[in-house]
């Protein structure tokens, strides 16, 4: 185990070099780059052209930038904001956080006792009545729901005075008004969690319960509840419980499309507006700080199959 670990962590290095190695020369070959770069103040440019090497040989600039990360330089400095890259992502990566973990946490007990109920009814009333539910949210853009929430909520049954969330400073005066002003987008994240989360369950379980094991389980006493509290749902955890580790890249990733109608101030809104105002170091540093988080990521995920099933065993060894 130990040794298939460590090679996974060097096998992660390895790829996180290449990939953000090709970032790097994808973004320099921008036809916008130059133009990008000249249009900043002139002693930034000079900033820039001093600390990254700006007009030297592209291979010769990602060596420069890759060395200002182990020598204290940073991911670089923004364009548009004039600010270190790294300070930006760590004042917007726990807003960010702020407004998913409460969805991501809600999702994972609604969302699998859905989809238990659902198996457990199958093709009963209440199983198409969370079938037709989920089919709903998940075909349902995100910004359809958020917007249709706005409209409602704010403007016609004006439950809630504003569309968007407080910025921080507006707490201090109306702590209930900020705490509300999240609502909204929190239940747009919530709708869609879940009704992945209870297909995924529903499906994984009603395999699961048509299994000969199972008829085996009840040939020996146990009710159907116990059978599928203590056998079924453990094997039907095998293939979600790894999701939900991944899950963790959603929580300090942001949510575009959602940050951006409820003006969420977190990192998924500066990616954005990075892209819009071409502002190349800030899209940089954030795909090279995701890249290593999501390679990580796969590496957890792969080593909770074993701990869910010990019978999976890592590294495809023999005994």
């Amino acid at each position: 185990m130990r040794r298939y670990i460590l090679q996974r962590i060097i096998l992660i290095f390895f790829t996180a070099a290449l990939i953000i190695f090709l970032f790097f020369i994808i973004i320099k070959q921008l036809p916008d780059y130059e133009q990008a770069v000249l249009g900043v103040d002139p002693e930034l440019k000079a900033m820039i052209e001093e600390r990254e090497g700006y007009g030297k040989p592209v291979l010769e600039q990602f060596w420069i930038w890759a060395s200002n990360l182990f020598t204290g330089e940073g991911m670089g400095r923004s364009l548009t904001k004039s600010r270190d890259v790294w300070d930006i992502m760590k004042e917007r990566i726990p807003v960010s956080m702020k407004l998913n973990i409460v969805p991501y946490l809600l999702s994972i007990p609604i969302g699998i006792g859905l989809g238990v109920w659902a198996a457990l009814k199958k093709n009963k009333l209440t199983d198409h009545i969370i079938s037709v539910g989920i089919i709903f949210f998940i075909s349902v853009p995100s910004f359809v729901v958020g917007t249709m929430l706005q409209y409602y909520v704010v403007y016609v049954w004006e439950w809630i005075d504003t569309p968007y969330v407080f910025a921080s400073v507006d707490w201090e005066g109306d702590f209930w008004g900020g705490v509300s002003s999240y609502l909204m987008p929190i239940f747009v994240l919530l709708v869609g969690g879940v009704a992945g989360l209870a297909r995924t369950s529903r499906a994984e379980l009603t395999e699961v319960l048509t299994s000969e094991f199972m008829l085996l389980c009840r040939t020996k006493g146990l009710t159907r509840g116990q059978a599928t509290v203590r056998h079924g749902l453990r094997n039907a955890m095998v293939p979600i419980a790894p999701s939900l580790l991944g899950g963790f890249i959603f929580i300090i990733s942001g949510s575009l499309i959602t940050e951006r109608i409820f003006r969420v101030p977190g990192i998924g809104k500066i990616y954005l507006e990075a892209f819009q105002n071409q502002d190349f170091p800030l899209i940089m540093g954030y795909l090279m700080f995701y890249e290593i988080v999501a390679l990580f990521a796969i590496l957890v995920v792969d080593l909770s199959y074993g701990v869910i099933d010990p019978r999976i065993r890592m590294g495809g060894g023999r005994r």
